[in-house]
């Protein structure tokens, strides 16, 4: 005979080395056993027929979407397809379509089947099955797969269906990688991992949409997480928000309907929103978020930490925005960025020695009554028409539980705060008001050994410098907590060759564990132990410059001058001399 009968799909088959059946009687050959091995039974779509006096006909049958068309070895070409329960083929004899053009017809890829002739949109989904998948964990089965499929995909409504593992995607180039993938994969138990794919219509989680009153309980929930002073949104982990959950809404915006409607929400509501925050929402495309340009066009920070996506390709998406911050640490797309070390900060600028003793010797008195609990002492320090404001860094997070909270009602950071009355009142202005501002303020102890100056400006009658160190709270519920600054001062010149502050900017943010580490390793005297203010105006101005030339901190710097009577030529000598025989603490 010219054609071959179809062999019923044995598991066994498909183990590594062969060993079907027919073993006992190797010198008989049973009916279909022929040198092509017919394709398995569970590889086959089989439709239930249609008793109907109008059934279809022979080539619409054949021309059915089914499982083995994407699966079919090169040699099943010559092969017809088996149909058990189907009525004789007698089209050879009738002169009708013969086996090799329908054959051809089955054989068509995927992409062709979906060509010019298909009304099948752009993007379509499909159906993966797994047969026997049951056996296997999902996640190890899963995890397989993704290595060796050469384009990354995203299982979507992963579950088992009776014995199989069923999921879907939505790329094309992903459904033909899959089918490159088929029986390579080897199981632990010797077997070989079959895949079929199907094409269909996109799944029921994508498709659902939300009724009227889930639309409302989603506008409730997210007028919650609205921060209006800083035109926020925080929609993270929105699936397991606690409101949303005792409606039994499942708000996972990895479905289309569910990111159309918060867009809506967004567009109708808050337009002139600046900042969304959508991590740990299980995102692993970005393509509903097309429209976010058009429904929140001032958006400037846009979070997507610890979602699922892997390719820069999907902030294509994200290319209209105006954004200044994006947020992207967590996702898999991470990993295909080169890790960038940053060059190793410079020490202070001055630019001349006389100019650094002058700052030295300013910002020593300065932190020192700074430090001592009586603020007050600062009134001096600052100019009768002075300003100063505080900011600190913004957080997409509950203020309340921040460890900067204590600063967060007085912060004035004007790129995230848009009300001018607001800028006005944060500002405080003339001595009284900044020495009684900075008086509210935390009791803190700087480390002095690790300020960094730079000078950024200097003429004949101003100068500007920036301070950046670190400090930590010495009261209060966050004593001992260490906190980086960065300070501005815009000064000019007094009397007895001093300065004075005409404008004091101040940055307050978390210290960095490198930099926690290096805090106050060399001891300093705390506030209520320091000499100075024990000491005479011109002792104290005294102290200040032998620290600054020696080098030796305020406490070792005194007992160097007190050793030899307050004469300060005297203490230098001697200062020389233990410095060469290296016996000089610092």
């Amino acid at each position: 005979s010219d054609t071959s009968v179809f062999c019923p799909y044995i598991e066994h088959d498909d183990r590594v080395g062969g060993g079907g059946g027919n073993r006992g009687f190797p010198g008989r050959r049973r009916k279909g056993r022929g040198p092509f091995r017919g394709k398995m039974y569970s590889e086959m779509n089989h439709h239930p027929r249609n008793w109907s006096g109008a059934g279809p006909s022979p080539r619409s049958r054949l021309e059915e979407e089914d499982g083995d068309v994407l699966m079919s070895d090169p040699h099943d070409v010559l092969r017809s397809r088996y149909t058990p329960y189907g009525r004789p083929n007698r089209d050879r004899e009738r002169g009708g379509l013969s086996n090799i053009s329908l054959t051809v017809r089955q054989n068509l890829s995927t992409l062709e089947r979906l060509g010019p002739r298909s009304n099948a949109p752009k993007k379509s989904w499909f159906k993966v099955s797994i047969p026997y998948g049951r056996k296997y964990e999902k996640a190890w089965l899963i995890n397989v797969i993704q290595n060796l499929c050469s384009v990354p995909f995203t299982p979507v409504e992963l579950h088992y269906a009776n014995n199989r593992v069923v999921f879907y995607v939505e790329d094309a180039s992903a459904a033909n990688a899959l089918k490159q993938v088929s029986r390579k994969i080897v199981a632990p138990d010797g077997y070989k991992i079959v895949i079929l794919l199907n094409p269909c219509s996109s799944p029921t989680s994508v498709q659902r949409e939300l009724k009227p009153e889930e639309i409302e309980q989603l506008k409730l929930c997210m007028s919650k997480r609205y921060d209006g002073s800083q035109q926020a949104l925080d929609l993270k982990n929105l699936h397991t928000d606690p409101d949303l959950v005792a409606q039994n809404i499942d708000m996972v915006l990895s479905r289309r309907s569910c990111m159309l409607a918060v867009l809506r929400i967004i567009q109708e509501n808050i337009p002139e929103l600046l900042s969304l925050n959508l991590s740990d929402n299980k995102l692993y495309r970005l393509d509903d978020m097309a429209e976010l340009p058009q429904k929140a066009p001032n958006l400037k920070i846009l979070n997507l930490s610890s979602n699922q996506l892997k390719t820069d390709r999907d902030l294509d998406r994200l290319k209209d925005l105006k954004l200044e911050e994006l947020w992207l640490d967590g996702n898999l797309l991470c990993d295909s960025f080169p890790p960038t070390t940053l060059p190793p900060t410079k020490g202070s600028y001055f630019g001349s020695e006389d100019l650094k003793a002058l700052i030295l010797r300013f910002l020593q008195q300065y932190y020192t009554v700074y430090d001592s609990g009586d603020r007050q002492g600062l009134l001096d320090a600052y100019h009768d028409g002075a300003c100063c404001s505080l900011s600190i860094p913004f957080s997409l997070h509950n203020h309340s539980r921040s460890t900067l909270a204590e600063y967060f009602k007085n912060s004035r950071n004007v790129k995230k705060l848009k009300d001018p009355t607001m800028r006005f009142r944060l500002l405080k202005h003339t001595k009284l008001n900044v020495v009684a501002f900075l008086s509210e303020l935390p009791k803190t102890q700087h480390d002095i050994n690790s300020f960094i100056v730079d000078v950024c400006a200097q003429t004949n009658t101003l100068l500007s410098f920036t301070v950046n160190g670190v400090f930590k709270e010495v009261d209060g519920k966050c004593r001992d907590s260490v906190r980086a600054f960065t300070r501005v001062f815009i000064v000019v010149p007094a009397g007895n060759n001093g300065l004075c502050i005409v404008n004091d900017q101040l940055f307050i943010r978390k210290a960095t564990n490198k930099e926690i580490r290096k805090a106050f390793v060399m001891p300093a005297p705390t506030p209520s132990s320091s000499p100075v203010p024990t000491l005479t105006a011109e002792q104290q101005e005294m102290l200040q410059n032998f620290s600054l030339q020696s080098g030796m901190n305020l406490e070792w710097s005194q007992k160097c001058l007190l050793d030899n009577d307050w004469n300060y030529a005297h203490a230098a000598q001697v200062f020389t001399q233990l410095k060469v025989s290296a016996l000089v603490p610092f």
